[in-house]
């Protein structure tokens, strides 16, 4: 397995991580055992960082994780967990609480739920815009100090919100999406992090599955799938993404290779500091997304690749309008069309 370093002082990890969310929780029903084998497919072909949040499935996620990890050596493996998403007892989100005390209190029963001493990437999921980032990044260093994490991460900031964490204690890595169909981390997040040491777990690097090579503009979403709303997904904005991808699977399959191990090798060649999460949820989508760390872009398939799928070339927001207002990253910043 290929490794890379998240940012200049956090850990040294597979080049391609498990996002264990789609396992629990937003997509649709999934199979527990399959997840927990899908784990074990991953943790056996090398993959040593698994990312999840203590909001997916409320603690469901991370139970699965603690199940999955039973009888391996916990310290092969780095956790990488958010926090402070508010849930209701019917899934409801009820905004963030990044709060030193909640800090302290999520991690507390993190730690309890995964069955481990420390998580090795901690953060917030977002911006908690009633705390100042400097006081959410205290306690998690308080929380460094004392032994029970190992590395700040931060997720979805923008610049200046990412100088100001990492003024206070060192930042890892920036969770951010970042995929051919959501780039507007070019601009400005991605230069303030490889100015500063930080890296990137891109996550959403297929775009919810629409760049799998497997979506249609007549699938239907199951109950729970978060699709449904999503504009990228609705109407319109879905027949052209897909004509993008459609241009993308011309390039892929002289390569040889799928839709979505192109998708994937894109992300990977945007720099050794980048480190893509593929939310596999069965053995054979993770086999598939694996066999990404396989295909060599040339300089003039990068080109191709981008011909076929210009900057700013996707339809619809990567969030819903509501969603998109929570994020730190995209305030000021341009949305993607």
């Amino acid at each position: 397995m290929i490794t890379r370093s998240l940012g200049s002082t956090g850990p040294t990890v597979s080049a391609i991580g498990l996002g264990c969310m789609g396992m629990s929780d937003l997509y649709g029903p999934a199979d527990e055992a399959e997840s927990v084998a899908t784990i074990h497919a991953a943790l056996d072909a090398g993959v040593t960082l698994l990312d999840t949040g203590d909001f997916y499935g409320m603690g469901h996620n991370e139970m699965l994780i603690r199940e999955a990890l039973r009888g391996r050596d916990r310290d092969q493996v780095a956790i990488s967990v958010k926090f402070g998403a508010l849930r209701g007892p019917d899934g409801s989100w009820l905004g963030n609480d990044a709060r030193p005390a909640s800090v302290k209190t999520f991690l507390a029963y993190t730690l309890r739920r995964l069955g481990t001493d420390h998580v090795d990437v901690y953060r917030p999921a977002r911006l908690d815009p009633a705390v100042p980032i400097e006081e959410t990044v205290g306690a998690i260093a308080e929380l460094i100090q004392a032994g029970y994490v190992r590395h700040l991460g931060l997720s979805e900031v923008g610049a200046a919100t990412l100088r100001r964490a990492h003024a206070v204690h060192p930042v890892s890595d920036l969770q951010i999406e970042y995929s051919l169909l959501s780039r507007s981390v070019e601009a400005e997040i991605l230069p303030t992090a490889r100015e500063l040491g930080i890296g990137v777990t891109a996550y959403g690097v297929l775009s919810r599955g629409l760049l799998s090579g497997r979506w249609s503009k007549d699938r239907e979403t199951a109950p729970g799938d978060f699709r449904a709303m999503s504009p990228r997904f609705s109407g319109d904005n879905l027949a052209h993404n897909l004509t993008l991808v459609d241009a993308l699977r011309a390039i892929a399959e002289e390569q040889q290779a799928t839709v979505a191990q192109t998708a994937i090798a894109w992300v990977l060649s945007r720099g050794e500091d980048v480190v893509p999460l593929v939310g596999a949820r069965r053995r054979d989508r993770l086999a598939e997304a694996l066999g990404a760390l396989d295909l060599r872009l040339s300089d003039r398939e990068l080109a191709r690749i981008e011909e076929a799928v210009p900057a700013g070339a996707a339809a619809g927001d990567r969030y819903a309008a509501q969603q998109m207002a929570h994020l730190d990253s995209e305030s000021g910043a341009h949305h993607d069309h």
